[in-house]
């Protein structure tokens, strides 16, 4: 009888100690799952309440905008009832010099895109497909081309284009193309490198020439690495402020969007135009957002591509 006793009373002891190490893993994984929300939440705050801030302040008279404490929402200095004002937006879509930087804009970072795009698939097919010595140096010497700041090649860029007398919206597309391609034909490059070889050879028995497999067969087959990396091209062309200001210096009808919100005055010059600042900043972000919203599916699937070798 002490031996069945000792026995159950053993197997008490162990099935209170794996129920112990059951809900210590338990409540571990609930701490993790917690902190790992935590980190998401203060992320997910950090990125959108900028772009909040911007739109609410966008919706503000001047006014409002002096109210201390700052409000979360537009409301009445008087009343502190919720008043929005479309004050701003008007004055921005009334601005001539707005409208034509925002003209200016889709015309040099598309001009940009398109031909960063086309430029740099050629220069991805044959680093990735063709047999070229010596292709991972040429591509570390591409990739080594981003290590230079703007400002240290600034002077130096600003001198070649005034001699060359070429006007700013091409000198601008040319400076751009010159920071987008390294990373455009990086990208690609490895995009390219993950396409079966095996369609690379049929094409070839198929009498296929090189420039037809290129356009015809593989090109069809990047369309998630070119839409992924045409749409970051996009970004970093129509937010460049700094070339954008120095090579329309003395020509203001070529101004890009930025260049041209950096130059909102007020009505005197100890009053800076906070709101329509903010209302500018908030139009030309929705072009932005709309394609990332529209190929949102084709970006996930261009960053994530070769990610998983099956």
């Amino acid at each position: 009888m002490s031996t069945k006793k000792n026995i159950k009373r053993f197997a008490s002891y162990l099935s209170r100690d794996n129920n112990k190490a059951v809900l210590s893993v338990r409540s571990n994984k609930v701490i993790k799952n917690i902190l790992f929300y935590m980190l998401i939440a203060i992320l997910f705050v950090n990125l959108v309440f900028p772009f909040y801030w911007a739109l609410n302040s966008s919706f503000k008279t001047e006014s409002q905008l002096a109210m201390t404490p700052a409000t979360f929402l537009p409301r009445d200095p008087t009343t502190n009832e919720f008043s929005l004002s479309l004050k701003n937006y008007v004055y921005v879509f009334t601005n001539g010099d707005f409208l034509l930087g925002l003209l200016n804009s889709v015309i040099v970072a598309s001009t940009t895109t398109i031909l960063a795009l086309i430029f740099a698939s050629l220069a991805a097919f044959a680093l990735g497909k063709l047999r070229i010595p010596m292709k991972t140096a040429i591509l570390y010497v591409i990739l080594s081309l981003t290590m230079f700041p703007q400002i240290s090649i600034l002077s130096g860029l600003y001198g070649i284009m005034s001699d060359l007398k070429m006007p700013a919206r091409p000198a601008m597309i040319l400076v751009y193309l010159l920071f987008t391609q390294p990373f455009t034909i990086w990208v690609l490059t490895n995009f390219f490198k993950d396409l079966p070889n095996e369609l690379l050879e049929a094409a070839k028995v198929d009498g296929a020439t090189f420039f037809q497999i290129f356009y015809k067969i593989l090109l069809p087959l990047t369309v998630p690495a070119l839409i992924t990396t045409g749409l970051l091209a996009f970004i970093t062309a129509w937010n460049e402020y700094l070339f954008a200001l120095t090579f329309t210096i003395t020509d203001k009808s070529s101004q890009t969007v930025p260049v041209v919100i950096a130059l909102f005055s007020g009505q005197t010059i100890y009053n800076y135009p906070f709101g329509q600042v903010m209302a500018a900043a908030v139009i030309v972000t929705i072009p932005l957002l709309t394609l990332v919203l529209i190929f949102q599916k084709r970006i996930v699937d261009g960053l994530t591509a070769g990610a998983v070798k099956g």
